[in-house]
Formats: C-alpha cells, sequence, structure tokens
C-alpha cells in the first residue's frame, strides 16, 4: 500500500475565500469516487494558524506504485492538480505503508 500525502500553501494575497481556492478545494473533496485505484481519499482545510503550516491537504491510500500512477494520470486528477498550480504550491510524500 502507499500513502499519498499532499500539503498546498496558498501563494501570497490568496484565501481560502478565493473563487479559485474554493473551486479546487471542491474539485478535491468530489475527486475521492471518481478515481478506482483510490482506496482511502481524505482532503481539508487546515484549521490551525501557524506560520509553518500548509493550508489544504491530501491524505490517500493506494494499493500499489501503479495504482499510484493511475490516480496521478486520471483526468479529474490532472484537472483538480491543474486549478490548484493558478494559486498555490504544493509539497508531497508517497509512503510504502
Amino acid at each position: 500500500m502507499i500513502r499519498h500525502l499532499v500539503l498546498f500553501k496558498l501563494n501570497d494575497g490568496v484565501t481560502k475565500d478565493d473563487p479559485r481556492a474554493v473551486a479546487g478545494a471542491k474539485a478535491f473533496e468530489e475527486l475521492g469516487p471518481l478515481v478506482p485505484e483510490l482506496r482511502e481519499w481524505e482532503c481539508g482545510w487546515n484549521i490551525t494558524d501557524r506560520d509553518i503550516a500548509h493550508d489544504f491537504a491530501i491524505n490517500s491510500l493506494v494499493e500499489d506504485r501503479a495504482a499510484l500512477q493511475s490516480y496521478l494520470g486520471h483526468p479529474a486528477h490532472q484537472a483538480a492538480a491543474g486549478q490548484w498550480r493558478e494559486f498555490a504550491t504544493w509539497v508531497i510524500a508517497d509512503l510504502e505503508v
């Protein structure tokens, strides 16, 4: 199994109420059921106010590396990630669990 973690940081001047951020969050909230390779799917806004904190997070689980590649290439994932490129940066970690 592979745990796929993504942390998003909104660009300067962008808030979670920005229409782009609202649409981006909605796209990820709706993504889980669209991708059959996803065993688990959680996403949401950070609730703490700390300088080192990121703003939005994804926590997902897939079966193996092939499933991860299928997820990453899925059109719904590509569309959602493409939205976030407009207003945020992110870091990822993929852990074998």
